[in-house]
């Protein structure tokens, strides 16, 4: 990958635990309802939404957060505000970018984004979310994480493989793979997370793809997800090198919408956080 473009302000290593969360804030945007960047059926959350987005943001309290689907750092930031986090955000022009909030003490290193990912040609009426790419703390207990939001319609390997959505999806997977390996042949404590849109597991090809050059941890292997009444995850944390050590057992979360032991009715989103712990050397 490219060298490193910019280093933020340099604050303190990441030692000791981690708490790492990905969540999908599906279309977090301010634009007005009948944007020409938006679906019809869009609209902008109210303020009083937002205000319950930054409750449950409160209540996860990560160390580093990916977040997927969201237009702007300041809409980022009226979830996890300074002066506790900094927001870094992916420099394409979809609406549905991603993002990281970093604890603000940590210290980060940006990469190039990984446009890669928009695997469509130039000419096409929409494009794909690049990655973005970061090396969070110093030294041996450096992390490199990379964020993702990869192409819909393609959740598993049925017969419907080979529809253009699964097309698409697996030549992403196999960019998301030529990262991986080069982490690995640098010996770089790693971790990729987001929205993968996809219900990875052993037998399925995506999974064998990441995973060809060298073994990697998956946070969600094995476990159904709580959200929405129940699921099978496609949003994923995968550790590789030396955080496959890093990852604390049994310590996958998700948080689900509810309030006094009720489901929350206020719109949030369709996707609810997931999150791991690390323990760092």
């Amino acid at each position: 990958m490219a060298l490193a473009q910019a280093a933020l302000p340099v604050g303190a290593g990441a030692t000791g635990s981690l708490r790492l969360s990905t969540w999908n804030l599906e279309w977090l945007t301010t634009r007005p309802q009948g944007d020409p960047a938006l679906p019809p059926d869009v609209t902008p959350r109210t303020p009083a939404e937002l205000d319950r987005l930054a409750h449950y943001a409160s209540r996860l309290a990560p160390d580093i957060a990916a977040l997927e689907e969201i237009d702007t750092p300041d809409l980022a930031a009226r979830l996890f505000p300074t002066p506790r986090y900094r927001i870094i955000m992916s420099s394409d022009h979809v609406v549905q970018k991603v993002a990281l909030a970093v604890r603000a003490d940590l210290a980060v290193v940006r990469h190039a984004d990984v446009t890669a990912l928009d695997v469509y040609p130039p000419s096409a009426p929409h494009h794909l979310r690049a990655g973005l790419d970061l090396t969070i703390g110093q030294g041996t207990d450096s992390l490199r994480v990379l964020v993702v939001h990869l192409k819909a319609g393609c959740r598993d390997s049925q017969p419907i493989a080979r529809k253009p959505a699964c097309q698409t999806l697996m030549r992403q997977i196999a960019i998301v793979q030529d990262w991986i390996m080069e982490r690995q042949d640098e010996g770089e404590a790693f971790v990729v997370m987001g929205d993968f849109n996809r219900l990875l597991a052993p037998d399925d090809p995506a999974w064998r793809a990441l995973s060809g050059n060298g073994p990697l941890a998956l946070a969600t292997a094995g476990h159904a997800s709580p959200c929405a009444q129940g699921n099978y995850f496609i949003d994923h944390i995968i550790a590789g090198g030396p955080a496959r050590e890093w990852l604390q057992p049994d310590s996958l979360r998700v948080m689900l919408y509810r309030q006094n032991g009720q489901d929350d009715t206020t719109r949030l989103s369709d996707h609810c956080p997931v999150s791991v712990r690390l323990s760092l050397p």
